[in-house]
């Protein structure tokens, strides 16, 4: 884990939101560097900061992230995710995009040259499928086919 990020993410308990935003069949998938030393798939999303709600701080992370305006949507799911120094509990949600258009984002947290957002693309099961499963979120482990993620309820630990 880059030493930066470690700084900023690890040794808590962070709280997160993200959402399942979709294109048809194919999810929409953010690529993070740093938090290991290979590429990291993962819906978009982010901190909960204190004193907005979590629409807000999705609807924030979306655009900060892809530029994209959404609408939030049903709770979907929560995930928990325990690999020290990382710790977090994420609040899934289907999002719809509202506006805005399509493009990398960054993450305010880190410097302009410790940025960590890599790319940002819908992605269909079949290139999703082809990637290491350390190189996804562990939510991608837990159904078979990418479809299988919108039926997903509950508490789920990954």
């Amino acid at each position: 884990m880059d030493k930066s990020v470690q700084k900023i993410y690890g040794n808590q308990t962070r709280i997160r939101v993200a959402g399942l935003c979709w294109d048809s069949t194919n999810i929409l998938l953010v690529n993070h560097w740093g938090l290991y030393h290979h590429d990291f798939w993962a819906p978009p999303g982010g901190g909960v900061e204190f004193g907005d709600s979590a629409e807000q701080n999705l609807m924030r992370e979306f655009k900060e992230e892809t530029g994209l305006e959404i609408q939030v949507g049903e709770f979907r799911f929560a995930c928990e995710f325990i690999a020290p120094p990382l710790h977090a509990i994420e609040l899934y949600f289907d999002v719809i995009v509202s506006g805005g258009g399509l493009r990398m984002g960054n993450d305010p947290e880190m410097g302009k040259k410790e940025q960590i957002i890599t790319e940002v693309k819908y992605m269909s099961e079949s290139e999703l499928e082809a990637l290491p499963r350390g190189h996804k979120h562990g939510l991608f482990s837990l159904g078979k086919k990418v479809e299988k993620i919108r039926e997903l309820k509950g508490y789920l630990k990954i």
